[in-house]
Order: C-alpha cells, then sequence, then structure tokens
C-alpha cells in the first residue's frame, strides 16, 4: 500500500506538472479553441490512455531499460516526430486545396472521437521524456515496506486522473474562449493550416529534444 501521508504533496506536485506549458496543452489548447470541448476532451482522453500504459511500462521495469539504452529513446523520438510531421504535411496539403476550392473549403472535415483519442495518445506517449519522467517522479512517493509494483501502479493511475481532470477543465475554458473570439466559417478554412503548423512544431520540438 502506499504511504498516505506523502499523498498531499504528491497531489501539489501533481497539479503544478499538470499545467505546465508542454506538447500536450498546445494539442489541447489548439483542438479545443478551434473545434470544441468534445475535441478536446477526446484528445485528453487520448492523454490519460497514455499515462495508463507508460504506469505499467514503468512499473514493470520499461522506464529503467530507456535509460539505460539511450538509441532506443532516440528511435522513439524519431518515429514520432516523424508521425507528427506526418500528420501536419497532410493538414497543410489539405488546406491549400481547400484554399485554391473554394467549394471544398465550404466542407469542413472533422476527426472522429477514435481518431482524436489516437491522437492525443499518440502525441504523448511517442515522446520519450514522458515516460523517463514517469520512472524518475513515481519512485520518488513509494517505500520499501510495500511492493513497488503496486505503488507505482496505484500513483501512476492517480496522476493519470489528475492530470485527465485539469485537462478537462482546460478544454472547457479553450473551448468558451474559442466560442467567445468566434468561430465562423472564414476561420473554419484556415484551422487545417493552422493545426498543420502546430503538428510540425510539436515534430520539430519531439525531435530536437534532449
Amino acid at each position: 500500500m502506499i504511504d498516505t501521508t506523502v499523498l498531499p504533496l504528491f497531489f501539489v506536485t501533481t497539479i503544478f506538472l499538470a499545467i505546465s506549458p508542454g506538447p500536450d496543452l498546445v494539442l489541447i489548447s489548439t483542438y479545443s479553441s478551434t473545434r470544441g470541448f468534445k475535441n478536446g476532451l477526446m484528445v485528453s482522453l487520448g492523454i490519460f490512455i497514455a499515462g495508463l500504459i507508460q504506469t505499467l511500462l514503468v512499473a514493470f521495469g520499461l522506464g529503467k531499460l530507456l535509460q539505460a539504452i539511450p538509441l532506443l529513446v532516440l528511435a522513439i523520438k524519431i518515429v514520432g516526430a516523424i508521425y507528427l510531421s506526418w500528420l501536419g504535411l497532410n493538414l497543410l496539403r489539405r488546406w491549400l486545396k481547400n484554399n485554391k476550392d473554394v467549394s471544398a473549403s465550404q466542407t469542413i472535415q472533422y476527426l472522429g472521437n477514435k481518431e482524436l483519442i489516437y491522437l492525443g495518445l499518440i502525441n504523448n506517449i511517442m515522446n520519450p521524456k514522458a515516460l523517463l519522467f514517469f520512472s524518475m517522479f513515481l519512485p520518488q512517493f513509494t517505500h520499501s515496506d510495500s511492493p513497488l509494483t503496486n505503488q507505482i501502479l496505484i500513483l501512476g493511475t492517480i496522476l493519470s486522473f489528475i492530470v485527465l481532470c485539469i485537462n478537462t477543465i482546460f478544454s472547457m475554458s479553450f473551448s468558451k474562449l474559442g466560442s467567445l473570439l468566434g468561430r465562423n466559417l472564414r476561420l473554419n478554412r484556415h484551422i487545417d493550416g493552422m493545426l498543420g503548423v502546430v503538428f510540425l512544431v510539436l515534430a520539430s520540438r519531439l525531435a530536437t529534444s534532449k
């Protein structure tokens, strides 16, 4: 069982980490403000699932493996950067096509719920820094009187739920901001271009991060 005396510090630290700017917040804010609360929430669910997966990986030792094999970290970063770049280039290509064809630009294409969840999951889990963070952060709140694996699983699940709650609040806030600024057809014509740039920036950030 986890040491309940460390939970207050764990909660406070997790909240501050969750509200700090990062690639996940960029993705949530962009989709929520341009496409609405539901889109941001689906991305947040994908990030939540990624957190649970990372918790399982850390609990069963993959975090230590990444620390021991830097080339594995590099490989994951490259794959993630290529995937995000591919998404970004496709969005930019569609944006250019729609702006050349006025009739095509009248049709707004939205990702489905599963695609948005998958997008949030990939954006988070393909960043090896997130897994390394889990592997270094969670053990700080464990103790030797209980099996380490069980403690990691509990703490990682709590962390993921806290992050989900905060990301949901972010989704709602940015959605209201988007509504306040107004979502009109003229703006919608350029959303694909905006998202394409966001994905390319995320890919570049992932590829160059140390």
